[in-house]
């Protein structure tokens, strides 16, 4: 269902300063007068907003935090049937091997496919053993959205060593990978597509100004020390 090309990742989240479903929508409009393919979007709210605005494909997840795990991207079934009701193109959860707050991952998928099956699944994985778990769940996509973001592989970046996790990960499973996490140039974009990703999804680079301008000011710094 995704295109190949760029997909905009446009989130802010209560505690940034474009948090708004309609602010949303804009990024997402700049983003397809770009040239962008496809919009992931964090809410159901904002993901109804986009849908007004645009017609690209959406990935849509809720990020929500629960006490009694680390997993927040769209978690259990209440996060699921809120992305069914956007209407959004694709699901994303977290598919690490970190305990859940309720639901099995697999019960996840199979609520999916029986409720929802014109609406694809994206797993985001943290390591290579994951996203082999992913693949034989049945996921449409593997993104590496959570490299570097689970305790164990807390402080990796997906660009280090040239891209290695990324190309073991080309080795090892089937199903599409779609790029994802701290790639943040228009060079680092490049690179992935020559190693063969059809789909990459940017998001801080493009739609989060406060990091973009974070590291213009970084760069000054740093260099007077």
């Amino acid at each position: 269902m995704l295109p190949h090309g760029l997909i905009v990742s446009c989130q802010a989240l209560p505690d940034e300063p474009l948090h708004s479903s309609f602010i949303m929508s804009r990024m997402a409009l700049a983003a397809r007068e770009a040239g962008a393919v496809g919009i992931r979007a964090n809410s159901k709210a904002d993901i109804l907003e986009i849908r007004q605005t645009v017609d690209l494909p959406i990935i849509g997840i809720v990020k929500r935090d629960y006490d009694n795990s680390n997993v927040f991207i769209t978690a259990t079934l209440k996060e699921v049937d809120e992305l069914i009701e956007s209407q959004c193109d694709v699901i994303a959860l977290d598919a690490t091997h970190q305990a859940r707050p309720k639901e099995t991952l697999s019960e996840i998928v199979s609520y999916i496919r029986k409720t929802a099956p014109h609406v694809e699944i994206m797993a985001d994985i943290s390591t290579i053993e994951e996203a082999i778990k992913a693949d034989e769940l049945g996921f449409d996509y593997i993104g590496t959205t959570l490299y570097g973001y689970t305790p164990y592989t807390k402080g990796h970046v997906l660009y280090e060593d040239n891209f290695s996790f990324l190309k073991a990960l080309i080795d090892r499973v089937e199903t599409p990978i779609i790029a994802e996490g701290n790639i943040l140039t228009p060079d680092m974009y490049q690179t992935v597509t020559n190693l063969g990703i059809t789909r990459t999804v940017v998001g801080g680079a493009i739609t989060r100004p406060q990091q973009i301008a974070k590291r213009f000011v970084d760069a000054v710094n740093n260099e007077g020390k």
